[in-house]
């Protein structure tokens, strides 16, 4: 008989007990104490099963759930004796910041804050315990969201202390999602302040901390060792290329495949790989996002689950907001083809605005992209990167990125719309119409704020590109030259039904005033770079019609737009 799959719930017990569907994943408690590693930090995509992970550690350790052995019995981890006699037998503290999303410092301080505080109500017991002293007494006291950075930042090491002396047991810590502000810090601007305050923290919560048996931490993302790890020199990290855990976070093909039949859904095997494999952990490919997949024993539906879900915003600002070779190899990616780049697991947030590499360095530990092929180390000279082939996961993914590009264009409303349309149509009165509307209430979107959009045009142009790329992608292979020179991009639109629809080429070019008097000139010297360079070849030996080859200058000043 099919378990029910039941959506969302990340308590291990509840999940256990009610008998939902659920993949066994308790040998990863096996494997991590074995390991010995005094902190171990993981990272994964969102929606892999972390916190779901981080509530069975709890359950199975904490002295809390020592009553709650049944819910183990018949799982992997129950069949070991060793085991068995280790679960509820020590202090655990447990905490998530996966809330913690502001808009600036001191509220999400104040939200740290209160976490801490609420840790302590619930181990306020130990206030009338004989093993604190006043003064500990005095510092229990003092915990709570308004207090100062000193006592914030020792909370998670005195309560340590304090369950370490109570219990006569050194505690294991649970950090969840460490990485949700710090998200939040960069894209807001508050990132040296959080920085700053969160290294103290967790230098005196795992470096420096005598009562910690073991710690794991939990995120999307390696943040660079210099900004907050810079102390821990004990840390163990294990990230989407590590062996180390592969298969304990993410469904395996084999446990899908197992899932589909007891759901009586063997025959979409497939499909279902199409639409959600692609992950890949270490040396362990066919890695499925699980989170869509439940959602598809549940629903029998296909759809971007896990792409629709919160957390696209980063990844959207950067390719959005970037240089024109960003978008550039955007474009290939959506093509469905491969880009080769070196890859920096130690994400540097303040570098994000000017390194490439970090940024698809981000979307390959977000899950965005996956690895086809990397250089090998030892076949390399000592002054060569090593290289990553890199794709997107999978079709879910294409779908969420096409669906972003669109949604770039919605603050120009109907605008963009009727522009294709008019585009499509041939009608260029409309077309300069509507390209205006679009240019005036977009331009400074794809800007960073740092750099004048009109000093850098090139971010908006690209961007318009890739909203091409997607709208048109039924009807038309759009292909661009990428030129080089400032505020160039020729666009070549080849019918993908030539009986009914006929080819397009776009030559972009800014007005320059030191050479030209008008938007006017502009264009002619857009359209005479058409005929000289014989954009038009490429077509024409493909059997396409000089008569059915429309040509298209664009003129740009600023946010006015003209097109001849």
């Amino acid at each position: 008989m099919a378990r029910n799959v039941a959506i969302g719930i990340q308590d291990f017990g509840d999940l256990i007990r009610k008998g939902y569907f659920y993949i066994d994943k308790t040998s990863f408690i096996k494997e991590w104490w074995e390991a010995g590693d005094s902190v171990t930090l993981i990272t994964r995509p969102r929606r892999f099963g972390k916190t779901l992970n981080m509530s069975m550690l709890e359950q199975f350790f904490s002295i809390n759930y020592a009553e709650s052995k049944e819910v183990f019995e018949g799982l992997a981890i129950w069949e070991d004796e060793e085991y068995r006699n280790l679960q509820g037998t020590y202090p655990v503290i447990s905490l998530s910041f996966a809330n913690i999303k502001e808009n600036d410092y001191q509220t999400t301080r104040i939200k740290i804050c209160q976490i801490l505080s609420n840790l302590y109500v619930k181990y306020e017991f130990l206030k009338d315990s004989e093993v604190l002293t006043k003064k500990d007494r005095e510092y229990f006291e003092r915990i709570s969201k308004d207090m100062d950075d000193s006592d914030a930042t020792l909370a998670l090491y005195q309560l340590s202390d304090f369950l370490h002396r109570y219990y006569g047991k050194k505690v294991i810590i649970l950090l969840d999602e460490y990485d949700t502000p710090m998200q939040e810090a960069y894209v807001n601007g508050y990132w040296k302040e959080l920085v700053a305050f969160t290294r103290s923290l967790f230098n005196s919560t795992f470096k420096t901390n005598p009562s910690l048996e073991r710690g794991i931490m939990t995120g999307i993302t390696r943040v660079s060792k210099e900004s907050i790890f810079s102390d821990l020199n004990n840390l163990e990290v294990v990230t989407t290329t590590s062996d180390k855990y592969a298969t304990a976070f993410g469904f395996t093909e084999e446990e899908v495949f197992i899932g589909l039949t007891e759901c009586g859904k063997e025959k979409e095997k497939e499909k279902v790989k199409w639409w959600y494999d692609g992950f890949t952990f270490g040396s362990h490919t066919d890695i499925y996002n699980p989170w869509s997949v439940l959602n598809f024993f549940d629903k029998g539906i296909y759809s971007t689950y896990w792409a629709n879900t919160s957390g696209n915003s980063l990844a959207g600002n950067l390719i959005r907001q970037g240089e024109r070779r960003v978008k550039e190899i955007f474009e290939q990616l959506l093509k469905g083809e491969s880009i080769r780049c070196p890859i920096d697991e130690q994400i540097v947030y303040n570098q994000l605005d000017d390194n490439e590499a970090a940024i698809w360095s981000l979307l390959l530990a977000s899950g965005y992209l996956k690895v086809l092929s990397y250089d090998r180390l030892d076949l390399l000279e000592a002054n060569e990167d090593q290289m990553y082939e890199l794709t997107l996961t999978n079709y879910e993914v294409k779908r969420m990125f096409h669906s972003m590009v669109k949604g770039w264009f919605t603050n120009a409303g109907s605008a963009y719309n009727d522009f294709v349309k008019a585009l499509l149509s041939g009608n260029l009165k409309e077309m300069n119409v509507y390209m205006n509307r679009v240019a005036l209430r977009t331009f400074s979107y794809f800007d960073t704020g740092k750099r004048p959009s009109e000093e850098e045009p090139e971010r908006f142009y690209h961007g318009f590109v890739l909203g091409l790329l997607v709208e048109l992608a039924n009807r038309y292979i759009v292909t661009s030259n990428k030129e080089s020179g400032f505020g160039r991009y020729d666009v070549v639109l080849e019918p993908r039904n030539p009986k009914e629809d006929g080819a397009m080429i776009l030559e972009f070019k800014v007005f320059d005033s030191t050479e030209e008097n008008s938007l006017e000139d502009t264009v002619k010297k857009a359209l005479e770079q058409i005929e000289e360079k014989k954009y038009e070849v490429s077509l024409l030996e493909k059997g396409i019609p000089k008569e059915q080859i429309r040509k298209y200058g664009f003129a740009f000043e600023g946010k006015k737009v003209l097109i001849g």
